[in-house]
């Protein structure tokens, strides 16, 4: 296993640069998710690492190695990509060996070490058969055996799961952390689904247009986003914004918007200042019989069994709250909601930066 650090690296094409002198070290044993929109620089920036794309100025080191001149396969990554990249005419068993196979390897080192790894991804069954007779998830499983038993010092995954549909991609989510619990190999993992990020990584790291926006815990993401861009995109359903203008008139500040107003905490701007205000979907509470302190108009409800989504409309905004299923719900409702002040989130209306209390 080994280390993977990124100093000053730099990409272009042609006159257009794609990521802008980017700074990161993935720690070893580390599983780091890169996400952001489609165009953001996550894959172009795998394919660095890996070596299949030459980087335009910086420096790649994995481990104690500088690797900007390194074929990809003198890096020691193993890459797993979105389409399995498997041979269609190979069984299962020679597509997890081949690697090995080209490496020279003893016959019977390569059935024990793609025994090893059909065991850890219980594929053992079909090591026989054709890719084509595998189910999509099975096909990735063989994609992630064959990355397996060349026991890299890194693994590689781009958007490995965006073919499967959303039942097989849930399990594979939890295959691939069990994998990572198991080897402890030094992961970076490219997805445009928020999701797995969260729910993969020990660490995010969001990309823009070619920068780092944030990197940290998914939990620190979540909870203390950097700006507006962060905050939208990190949580699903994602974070409920109002745009305004700070108002310190009466006896607590409120956010002015439309034809109504938000109670909130004291923040770090000057009154009339225009601010963006956000709150979590599962931070909003159905007031009953208490006070609410906003009341939107219900456009659509979604009962998902275990919750309801309300998708409501307030002063221009459109608003989404987890209620609790129980919750007696109808279109064009006006429904009582109430929050605790110290869940919102505030950003600078100009720049989008995150505002801190005052």
């Amino acid at each position: 296993m080994a280390d993977i650090r990124l100093e000053g690296v730099v990409k272009d094409y042609g006159s257009v640069r794609a990521i802008h002198g980017v700074d990161l070290h993935v720690a070893d044993g580390q599983f780091v998710a890169f996400v952001g929109p489609s165009g953001c620089g996550k894959s172009t920036m795998l394919r660095m690492i890996a070596g299949l794309e030459e980087i335009s100025g910086g420096t790649i080191r994995i481990g104690e190695r500088v690797v900007n001149q390194v074929e990809p396969r003198g890096r020691d990554v193993a890459m797993v990509f979105q389409d399995y990249a498997l041979y269609p005419h190979m069984s299962v068993r020679d597509n997890i060996g081949f690697g090995l196979k080209m490496r020279g390897f003893a016959s019977a080192d390569i059935e024990r070490q793609v025994a090893e790894a059909a065991g850890i991804l219980q594929i053992s069954d079909y090591l026989d058969r054709k890719p084509g007779q595998l189910s999509g998830g099975q096909r990735q499983r063989v994609a992630m055996g064959r990355a397996i038993v060349r026991d890299p010092a890194a693994f590689l995954f781009d958007e490995p799961l965006s073919n499967l549909d959303a039942k097989l991609r849930v399990e594979m989510r939890t295959q691939i952390k069990r994998l990572h619990a198991m080897l402890g190999t030094t992961t970076i993992y490219v997805t445009h689904d928020q999701t797995e990020a969260m729910t993969l990584a020990d660490r995010v790291v969001v990309l823009r247009d070619g920068y780092i926006v944030q990197e940290g815990p998914p939990m620190e993401l979540y909870s203390r986003p950097s700006c507006r861009f962060v905050a939208e995109f990190i949580g699903s359903p994602q974070m409920n914004l109002f745009s305004g203008v700070l108002d310190r008139a009466g006896a607590v500040p409120r956010l002015q918007f439309a034809d109504t107003s938000l109670e909130i905490g004291d923040i770090a701007a000057a009154d009339g200042a225009r601010i963006d205000v956000g709150i979590r979907p599962e931070h909003l509470l159905y007031a009953g019989d208490e006070p609410a302190q906003i009341e939107p108009v219900v456009e659509v409800y979604e009962p998902l069994g275990s919750d309801t989504m309300a998708i409501c409309r307030l002063g221009g905004h459109e608003l989404t709250a987890r209620l609790a299923p129980e919750v007696d719900l109808h279109r064009d409702q006006r429904i009582g909601l109430r929050y605790d002040p110290s869940r919102l989130h505030y950003f600078d209306g100009t720049d989008g930066r995150r505002l801190e209390p005052a």
